[in-house]
């Protein structure tokens, strides 16, 4: 359907919402009767051409064979679809017969509609067809809008007709009505203040990722195939797909069978795409309703082919509980088996953060993928995505963990950078993700990167936010580019701006990098006072409480049932300041023995005081092994949380103060060659991994200081010892490296890879312009830079 065929149609059916619905349904609402009378018009369209054979079949069950129950098999082949309609209606007759009875127009309505067969049915119910009949009935509008859904002017189903005058009125593809329903959709949202909804992906985009997805198996495609959208929306991508395979006149020119999947959350949309796959003669039972993330609706299936444009930017918080308990994800989709650096394998989450579950739809694609062994050919991915999906999520995170998997399981094969302001109803930079676990020899280990954000052109009238498109050139010259495999220099035009294709391989570890911790060490002064002691007295997460509870009741908060007595108002309390506590946190607060327990906490502390004075020291570590031997002389036993509680409280940064030792240790010549071994390093060089040789020969460790602590991407193709050399060690020479918590993580940068140098302009053409621009102000630019007249005729 071309554009102008498009906006016609979208207009005259936005005009029977304006005409028939304007006094009975606010304009946001005409969507709820708007969409589910296309969908039914456009079934009802195509059982009228058989509408006496179904009768027929009917009288014939229930005469001839005298059943209580229709047999479904002949009715469909009655129809010619795999739905039919036993009723004696269609909305042509209903119209026609129609009297001033509202009440037998409805009841003739409610026939028809229950006389559907059990698919259409389900899809009536999802509309709420029903209950906006009976509105429209008891308003009286329901006749007027059958009226203009019947009209000869609007043709709704999929084959060509003639109007009244005999102009041609071209078919209403399966995505044709996407189009349609996607635009009704803005600008019902548009009446209601609401955003337009999930992005509807072009028709050249769908072609594009069709022919990625295809050509290059085209003599090489199984015998039956099967092709799957986990976001499947009104179908287009799946009857897309399969036209294109099935065309007895493309290129691919396939004779085998091929089945659609495909799961909708959105109920209008998965009607739309469940009506399609009947009227295309798919299974409508493989179309299923429902979040894809929640329920893995085709768990144990595998799929050749799969397409996608699943929802980004949006948030799948509600659905974290189907997912994730706590911190542990419960869904086997969702975990990917990892090596970290050490080369100790382990189960890694792959999640995404919540506020954005795009990358949870491609790991739904990736574990559905035919493994090689069951299918030479594999399974082949496209799914589109937002620039979020390359580079967010920290190393070790669930979102580069996710391209990790992908990435080191030699999965991704290309990323193809689409032009800003395609899609539908977004303007934000798109990409598509192509993955095949079955890459050909001289792919394999490689992954190629496509620029095609300058290849487009202008549309003469805006669709939404889409306001350019690929011409059928622009996509052939993205699949030669695809199928060239080699790097592509972007050219310019005249005026030295880039144009055209650009195009460039990596390998795969181009992608990675090692996160690694750079720790300095701890610096501490230490000194008692009953101002730094005084906190013991309350736990730090709920120090603002119980510090007003101490203010107001003092040793009160220690009597037996005080807390307790008063809890209702000391929670309300916390309310209306704000403060927000869980059931463990509420615990503690109320919790006379936990109070007594910080009590003598704080009693401890200032016993020390008392026996090892206030004078302040520089060295942390004598003070240390000061406190020690005073708690053994007093017998006081404190855990080592208790300890470290009160040392804390105080000691404080200091820079010029000594280091703070961790661990003095022997290390003979066996620990010495484990740890070399380990770091990759010389016995001279193990300083730089923080262990440090003393006089004596043994060895100690710092305690490291968190405020200083900083990280460093290293390339995986890289040297981390190297790199620390080079780029920390002249700058931080007491620095060292923290070999243990060093992750590995994968990003794809795409703008830095593309990223063409523009010379600056010269000096004299700026300032040429600038002073062009002060004639135009008056010489106010000439006073205030102080430039004469002679001056500026002489630049110019």
């Amino acid at each position: 359907m071309d554009h102008a065929v498009h906006n016609k149609l979208v207009s005259f059916i936005w005009s029977i919402a304006d005409d028939c619905l304007r006094d009975v349904y606010v304009r946001g609402k005409y969507r709820d009767v708007i969409l589910p009378m296309v969908v039914l018009r456009r079934l009802d369209t195509l059982l009228e051409p058989t509408k006496e054979a179904v009768l027929e079949e009917v009288t014939y069950q229930k005469s001839e064979m005298d059943s209580t129950e229709l047999d479904e098999e002949p009715l469909r082949q009655a129809s010619g679809y795999v739905f039919y309609n036993t009723s004696k209606w269609t909305l042509q007759k209903l119209y026609d017969t129609a009297t001033n009875n509202r009440q037998i127009l409805l009841a003739n309505v409610e026939e028809y509609l229950g006389g559907f067969s059990d698919n259409v049915k389900e899809i009536v119910e999802r509309f709420k067809l029903l209950e906006q009949m009976r509105h429209m009935a008891s308003k009286d509008v329901l006749l007027d809008v059958i009226e203009k859904f019947i009209s000869p002017k609007i043709n709704l189903t999929p084959f060509d007709k003639e109007d009244p005058d005999g102009n041609k009125m071209p078919g209403l593809s399966n995505l044709g009505m996407g189009y349609v329903f996607e635009e009704l959709i803005r600008k019902f949202n548009e009446e209601n203040n609401e955003e337009a909804g999930e992005h509807f992906t072009p028709r050249e985009v769908i072609h594009l990722m069709t022919h990625l997805i295809f050509d290059p198996l085209k003599d090489q495609l199984p015998p039956v195939m099967t092709i799957y959208d986990p976001a499947c929306g009104s179908g287009g991508m799946l009857t897309e797909s399969q036209n294109y395979i099935l065309d007895p006149e493309g290129a691919i020119r396939a004779t085998g069978d091929v089945y659609l999947y495909g799961k909708e959350i959105n109920d209008e949309t998965y009607a739309i795409c469940k009506s399609d796959m009947m009227i295309k003669g798919n299974n409508p039972e493989n179309i299923k309703v429902g979040s894809t993330l929640s329920t893995d609706e085709f768990a144990g299936m595998r799929f050749d082919f799969m397409l996608s444009n699943p929802p980004y930017g949006k948030s799948w918080a509600s659905e974290q509980k189907f997912i994730k308990d706590g911190k542990d994800v419960i869904d086997s989709r969702f975990r990917v088996e990892l090596t970290d650096y050490w080369g100790k394998k382990e189960v890694c989450d792959a999640t995404p953060r919540s506020s954005d579950g795009q990358l949870l739809f491609l790991m739904e694609m990736v574990g559905k993928m035919k493994r090689l062994k069951d299918s030479p050919s594999g399974s082949r991915i496209a799914s589109v995505h937002n620039g979020s999906s390359l580079f967010t999520g920290d190393a070790g995170g669930g979102e580069s963990n996710i391209r990790r998997y992908i990435i080191e399981n030699d999965l991704l094969d290309t990323i193809i950078q689409l032009p800003n302001n395609l899609f539908y109803n977004t303007g934000i930079t798109t990409y598509i993700w192509l993955l095949t676990n079955a890459k050909p020899a001289g792919r394999r280990g490689k992954v190629q990167m496509i620029d095609a954000n300058l290849l487009y052109r202008k549309l003469r009238k805006n669709l939404g936010d889409k306001n350019c498109e690929f011409a059928p050139e622009h996509i052939e010259e993205i699949i030669k580019a695809y199928f060239d495999f080699a790097p592509i220099k972007r050219e310019t035009d005249n005026n030295d701006e880039p144009t055209g294709i650009a195009a460039q391989i990596f390998d795969n570890e181009d992608f990675g990098y090692y996160k690694v911790t750079i720790e300095r060490p701890d610096r501490r002064s230490a000194g008692f006072s009953d101002k730094r002691l005084a906190p013991l007295r309350f736990d730090k997460s709920l120090r603002e409480p119980m510090e007003h509870l101490w203010e107001e009741h003092g040793e009160q908060v220690y009597e037996r049932g005080f807390l307790k007595e008063h809890s209702k108002e000391i929670l309300a309390w916390c309310e209306d300041n704000g403060i927000t506590l869980n059931a463990k946190a509420r615990s503690k607060l109320l919790d006379t023995k936990y109070w007594q327990q910080l009590r003598a906490l704080l009693q401890h502390g200032q016993t020390l005081m008392a026996k090892l004075g206030t004078q302040e020291t520089a060295d942390y570590n004598a003070f240390k092994n000061k406190v020690e031997k005073a708690l053994k002389a007093e017998k006081i036993k404190l855990s080592a949380t208790e300890k470290n509680a009160i040392l804390n409280a105080v000691s404080w940064y200091d820079e010029k103060a000594a280091q703070v030792i961790a661990k003095k240790m022997k290390l003979d010549a066996g620990d010495l060659s484990k740890l070399t071994d380990r770091f990759g390093c010389n016995v001279s060089d193990l300083a730089d991994f923080g262990y440090y040789k003393q006089s004596d020969g043994g060895y100690l460790t710092y305690e490291s200081t968190s405020d200083l602590r900083d990280t460093e991407s290293v390339p995986l193709k890289g040297n981390i010892y190297d790199y620390f050399r080079a780029e920390v060690k002249p700058h931080m020479d007491e620095a060292w490296i923290n070999m243990e918590s060093t992750k590995i993580g994968y990003e794809i940068s795409f703008n830095k890879y593309f990223y063409q140098h523009k010379a600056l302009r010269k000096l004299d053409d700026v300032t040429a312009d600038i002073l062009a621009l002060e004639e135009q102000a008056d010489g106010l630019i000439a006073d205030i830079l102080g430039i004469s007249i002679a001056q500026k005729k002489a630049v110019a």
